[in-house]
């Protein structure tokens, strides 16, 4: 079960990301629209970092594709195994690593995009009301 499991949970990811690129990509498109009325020293490096998120998002997006495929060979594997009545402990075992690292890699890419947007984002302290 623990497959079937992991295989929803690496859907409800990558439909994540896939989310996050399209409002990353809906903001690029925006921008790209008012560039000739924008600031171009604002423009500009708005439009840069965008495309460095999508670029890391389009990442982690193939990097958790790639987990599911992994865990998807590994129930074939399991059922082959079954069926044939043949061992593939080691097989099996190394695609389960392969795609926890994959999946490792796939949430740090993430982590990484969440980290780029955040630092992006700077909200003036008076509109915050602070004391």
């Amino acid at each position: 079960m623990a497959p079937a499991f992991l295989l929803s949970a690496l859907g409800l990811l990558i439909n994540l990301f896939a989310t996050r690129l399209a409002r990353v990509v809906d903001r690029a498109r925006w921008l790209e629209e008012q560039f000739a009325t924008l600031p171009r020293s604002l423009s500009v490096p708005e439009l840069r970092l965008l495309d460095r998120r999508m670029r890391i998002i389009n990442t982690a997006i193939a990097l958790a594709t790639a987990s599911a495929i992994a865990v998807c060979l590994l129930v074939v594997m399991l059922f082959v195994a079954g069926l044939l009545d043949t061992r593939f402990g080691r097989t099996v075992a190394s695609l389960f690593i392969v795609a926890m690292l994959l999946l490792i890699a796939a949430l740090g890419a993430f982590l990484y995009e969440v980290r780029l947007a955040s630092r992006a984002i700077r909200i003036r302290n008076e509109l915050l009301e602070r004391e």
